[in-house]
């Protein structure tokens, strides 16, 4: 700090520290008002992928071939299902959840049509079906039925009859809906450029319409979640239910990012009291640093309510992470002040506060420059959970910088001498040990260093993506035991879509006449293509064979399990006409006999004559091993176009599948981005702070160990990347590399007061490197706790962070000072 800003400084604030605490208050009031705006969301909106041309595709399919939102009942009944006193709790079970506000219908094995329970022909099957509920069903013929078929099997009713699901149809939301498609639409135009400033403007007021929408919509499917437990929990003594579906599981999610944020705050503040009096032993050093990180952590709520930025799973450890980097740098300041009083004892308290800011301010904001270029390389992502992540943690990193530098002195100025700081810190010999062991066997450290980075190449070349969105979750939650009942037993948990489009008929030179007028050729025009998307053409033996084609190439692929599509629904009606196919007459006349209800189930959502083209519904099982989503989906594309003989744009794959897929394929693409970014920028941050490329090379390459040992040793473990371990690398160089500045910036501050290397290294780690080691150790501890989540990702991160902190940290105190011993940065020792 400059002698201007050192004075300006002083008279500032450490002149009127009363009323800096009053401004401070003030705006911490302003933002407390806005905390009520902060939000948690678990939407499958913040999973996705920014501008992912297939989430475009995906919602054209969902329009045109629109479902309701769903909640699942898995029932496994503790006797036969299909006896009368079991089917009569079901009958009861459903009714019960029918009447439950919010549930528009529940489908279950009591009401789909059994039209195999009497020997009957097809018209009169379609028509006078029976249903499991009725009394005079043969119920050992229903199960059959249900097993076998086409349509119902691993729907709702298991391979092997013993669970069963009940399918919840949620009451539609129709504002809720104009208003998504709305957004979604200028979304779509703003991507495009074609979105002009009256456009941008209705966006705004449309997100924030959408915002309130969804917010109400949220509230009102908690409530129904919870209605709907409270309906199935008296049904747990006769038999295993568990709930499931996408609303269940958002609704979850939010619980565990509010019972993350309570865990982490409380757990990091727990731990930071014991710390702090285990290293400090006085009340003021527990006090001070804690209240920097609560002002801290609540502006930052507050912050973000004002910012409308929602925190997400990925998120929800930003409250651990925002007191985790406050006390590390409040612990700086803090072994400084007490430095300060021990060597300086005859200044007075300003004096004392003023020069341990003037020592500190630049190594911290540098510090914080840099971890700040860590999180901030994380908006490069194409994840936009991981986005919003870097920007919440930029934003907090600047927020823990100013409340450290202004709140804490403030304070400290206003409190007596610490008489502590003129007796040595409690006993921690660890970085006299490291500060020996690289004086004496320096090169045996870089040799380690070597080979751990070897070894770490080898496990980096491992690393995959594949992951299973199952294994997010503790195998105690309902989550997790619900998805795999529904993977295992009902057919398989992620959808994916395969829209057929078949050739438009256009070649109307044979309905045209050389005598006809200009007017009557558009007219049969008008009329072939009328006819054209009509039942009677569309409903054709060629177009059905095309449909079973691709189903049965589907059905037989190992890693997929139920598939619906209409082939299903003909094959049913082949099996009451006695095996036979339709011809066309045949189609189009089940087509119309058919009861509205059968055709808006079964037929509907599988067919789009306007568009001329059928829909493929199927579910790949989660829980396989041998699961490749990517392998996959490319090997389906290929196989229509080389194995069925379909052209390349008349199938297109859609749905999560497709769109969980392309965010996992987008990991490494961020990863290699997001190291490349935050490299560079700390790269420029040394330059400017140290001025000497050979320093920034110092201060960069052992922090560069503890991301590359991590990173490595997940390719050994075969732990994928996911959502939140693609943050690990670039979150630990910004945060580690920290250690490098202070140690370089204390080095080259006592190395001119005394010009020894040697004596140097051991002055360091007996002073900066307590400091770091205190402020390390508390970042590792304080990641540890993210164990306590039931979000397996999170409690990844939380391990594998703090570890590659450790790493980072024995780096920085054996690594870094022996390349500053070999290359001599700092110039010659004088020759005496």
């Amino acid at each position: 700090m400059t002698g201007h800003l050192s004075g300006a400084y002083d008279s500032i604030v450490l002149a009127r520290p009363r009323l800096v605490l009053l401004l401070l208050a003030i705006v911490l009031g302003i933002a407390g008002y806005h905390a009520q705006n902060f939000r948690l969301d678990a939407s499958a909106d913040s999973l996705l992928l920014e501008d992912d041309a297939d989430l475009r595709l995906y919602r054209e399919v969902r329009e045109r071939y629109p479902s309701p939102d769903l909640l699942i009942v898995t029932y496994q009944s503790n006797d036969d299902l299909f006896t009368a006193a079991a089917l009569e709790r079901l009958r009861v079970l459903r009714d019960e959840l029918r009447a439950v506000s919010g549930i528009e219908s529940v489908l279950s094995i009591l009401d789909v049509p059994l039209l195999q329970n009497r020997d009957m022909g097809l018209v009169e099957a379609v028509s006078n079906y029976q249903l499991l509920s009725e009394a005079d069903v043969d119920l050992q013929r229903a199960r059959a039925e249900l097993q076998e078929s086409p349509i119902f099997k691993e729907l709702v009713l298991s391979a092997d009859a013993k669970t069963t699901a009940l399918l919840l149809s949620l009451s539609p939301d129709q504002h809720f809906e104009d208003l998504l498609h709305q957004r979604n639409k200028l979304r779509d135009k703003r991507g495009e450029g074609s979105l002009d400033a009256q456009g941008l403007e209705e966006l705004a007021e449309v997100t924030a319409a959408y915002d309130h929408a969804h917010r109400a919509a949220s509230e009102h499917k908690h409530t129904l979640i919870a209605n709907v437990r409270a309906v199935m929990t008296p049904y747990k003594d006769d038999a295993a239910l568990y709930l499931g579906g996408v609303a269940m599981i958002t609704d979850d999610m939010v619980s565990f990012v509010r019972n993350d944020l309570v865990v982490f705050g409380g757990g990091v503040g727990a731990f930071l009291v014991l710390v702090l009096t285990l290293i400090f032993r006085e009340v003021r050093w527990i006090v001070l640093p804690l209240a920097s990180c609560v002002y801290a952590g609540l502006f930052m709520i507050g912050f973000l309510g004002l910012m409308g930025w929602k925190v997400t799973v990925i998120s929800s450890n930003f409250l651990a992470l925002m007191l985790i980097i406050t006390i590390s740098m409040n612990i700086h300041l803090i072994v400084r002040y007490r430095q300060l009083c021990r060597d300086f004892a005859e200044l007075s308290q300003r004096q004392l506060v003023l020069r341990t800011v003037e020592k500190m301010v630049r190594p911290c904001l540098y510090t914080a420059l840099t971890t700040i270029m860590g999180f901030s390389s994380l908006v490069v992502s194409a994840i936009k959970p991981v986005i919003d992540f870097g920007w919440m943690m930029s934003a907090g990193l600047a927020v823990a910088f100013v409340t450290s530098f202004l709140l804490f002195p403030a304070i400290l100025v206003l409190l007596s001498k610490s008489s502590s700081g003129r007796h040595s810190d409690v006993r921690f010999p660890v970085p006299g040990w490291l500060a020996s062991l690289t004086h004496r066997y320096g090169g045996g450290v870089v040799s380690v260093a070597v080979l751990l980075v070897a070894l770490s190449a080898v496990g980096i070349n491992s690393l995959k993506v594949e992951n299973s969105f199952i294994n997010y979750f503790s195998d105690d939650t309902e989550i997790s035991q619900g998805l795999r009942i529904i993977d295992q037993q009902l057919g398989g948990t992620t959808p994916l879509e395969v829209v057929l489009k078949f050739e438009n008929f256009d070649d109307f030179e044979d309905f045209i006449d050389e005598d006809m007028t200009e007017e009557e050729i558009e007219l049969e025009r008008a009329y072939q293509e009328e006819i054209a998307s009509s039942p009677e053409y569309w409903f054709t033996p060629d177009k059905i064979d095309v449909i079973k084609l691709a189903h049965d190439y589907l059905e037989a692929q190992p890693e997929i399990g139920k598939v619906l599509s209409l082939a299903s629904v003909i094959r049913v009606g082949e099996a009451l006409n006695r095996g036979e196919e339709f011809d066309s007459f045949a189609l189009t006349l089940l087509y119309k006999r058919a009861p509205e209800e059968i055709k808006s189930a079964m037929i509907d959502p599988y067919v789009s004559i306007g568009n001329n083209e059928a829909r493929i519904f199927l579910r790949v099982k989660d829980t396989r091993e041998d699961l490749r989503r990517d392998e996959l989906l490319k090997r389906l594309e290929a196989d229509f176009v080389d194995e069925l003989g379909f052209f390349e744009d008349e199938v297109t794959l859609a749905g999560l599948m497709v769109l969980y897929n392309n965010m996992l394929q987008s990991l490494f693409k961020s990863q290699i981005t997001t190291l490349a970014v935050v490299m560079l920028g700390i790269a420029v941050m040394f330059l400017i702070l140290f001025r000497s490329v050979v320093l920034s090379v110092i201060g960069i390459v052992p922090n560069l160990l503890g991301a590359a040992f991590v990173l490595g040793l997940m390719g050994w473990l075969d732990i994928p990347l996911d959502m939140m371990t693609i943050t690990i690398a670039a979150i630990t160089i910004g945060i580690a590399v920290d250690n490098g500045i202070h140690y370089i910036y204390r080095f080259r501050e006592e190395f001119a007061l005394n010009p020894s290397y040697v004596e140097t290294l051991h002055i360091c780690h007996g002073n900066i490197g307590k400091a770091v080691t205190y402020t390390t150790l508390t970042i590792v501890v304080g990641f540890s706790i993210l164990v306590l989540s039931n979000f397996i990702p999170t409690i990844y991160f939380g391990l594998l962070t703090a570890l590659a902190m450790l790493i980072a940290l024995l780096s920085a105190l054996t690594v870094l000072p022996k390349l500053i011993l070999m290359w001599r940065p700092f110039g010659p020792e004088p020759v005496v």
